[in-house]
């Protein structure tokens, strides 16, 4: 069994930047906590600290060791506060993922059914899809939403479903939506200042694939990560922009947008990926539930 103090120490060290500044820390002796770290490297068969100037260094199996005691004892700080909460019954928490490419505005809608929870903590994550994959193997998140399905590792197990295909509207400011543009849909996106999502987004590839079809060669004036920033630039005026049916009730709360018309045969998918040990959390659980129905 690994000896969790003796990594704690090592930890302590590393983060200090040598063995004085850590015995000060710890309020012990400096040959102490060296002969603790000493019993570390021992036992893992490896030098972890190499002398620095008037500190220390990692070498390559000290930053391995020091990457996964950096995860231990971030989880380990929060324990306290998690055992309260959960001892007094009053916080309900949900940690979720929202992959960089997804509409935020359609994973507010997903969310939509548990927002009413008592005493609900919320936490979002945003990132790469990778990123968040790995957090949620760790079990720092609950659920991942992404516009892909989770990728085949065995050995990450994780499981994922498809919520959402849903088709994709455009909307823009009254000042630049009239019945004409309506008419004109989608020819005129050809005289439109068009806002989009990022070219990392799953829906972007889609868009693309779109205009080429439909024979338009859309003025791009802005490109977003976030399709609620999106929306509040558009409602400001800068242009027409798309989004998923899912997300279009939310559209609606800013004031001064309106519909222009529908890309036929895009959809943006958004798929629920679990790992196998978080797959009874109960607002997950609800979540999923609604958005199957």
């Amino acid at each position: 069994m690994l000896n969790y103090r003796h990594l704690h120490y090592f930890w302590v060290v590393t983060k200090e930047g040598g063995f004085a500044r850590a015995a000060e820390r710890l309020d012990m002796a400096v040959q102490t906590i060296s002969a603790q770290v000493r019993e570390l490297e021992k036992a893992l068969g490896h030098q972890l600290l190499k002398p620095a100037g008037r500190g220390v260094a990692l070498t390559e199996a000290g930053q391995a060791a020091f990457a996964r005691a950096e995860e231990i004892f971030q989880l380990g700080q929060g324990i306290p506060d998690e055992v309260r909460e959960a001892a007094s019954g009053k916080v309900a928490r949900l940690t979720v993922g929202l992959s960089d490419g997804i509409s935020k505005l359609a994973a507010h809608a997903l969310l939509e059914p548990v927002l009413g929870t008592a005493n609900l903590r919320l936490v979002c994550h945003e990132g790469e899809i990778e990123q968040l994959l790995g957090e949620l193997a760790l079990h720092h998140l609950d659920v991942v939403f992404a516009g892909q399905a989770a990728p085949r590792n065995p050995n990450l197990r994780l499981t994922s479903e498809k919520l959402v295909d849903s088709t994709v509207e455009w909307y823009g400011p009254a000042k630049l939506v009239g019945r004409t543009e309506r008419e004109r849909f989608p020819h005129s996106l050809n005289d439109l200042p068009v806002l989009l999502p990022t070219g990392h987004s799953a829906l972007r590839t889609m868009l693309d694939h779109w205009f080429e079809t439909q024979g338009l060669r859309p003025r791009i004036v802005g490109e977003f990560e976030d399709s609620a920033l999106l929306a509040v630039f558009a409602a400001r005026g800068l242009g027409v922009f798309p989004v998923s049916r899912l997300g279009a009730d939310d559209v609606g709360l800013l004031r001064g947008l309106r519909p222009l018309g529908r890309s036929d045969g895009v959809k943006e998918e958004i798929h629920a990926i679990r790992s196998r040990r978080g797959q009874h959390h109960p607002l997950v659980m609800q979540v999923l539930a609604v958005a199957r129905s």
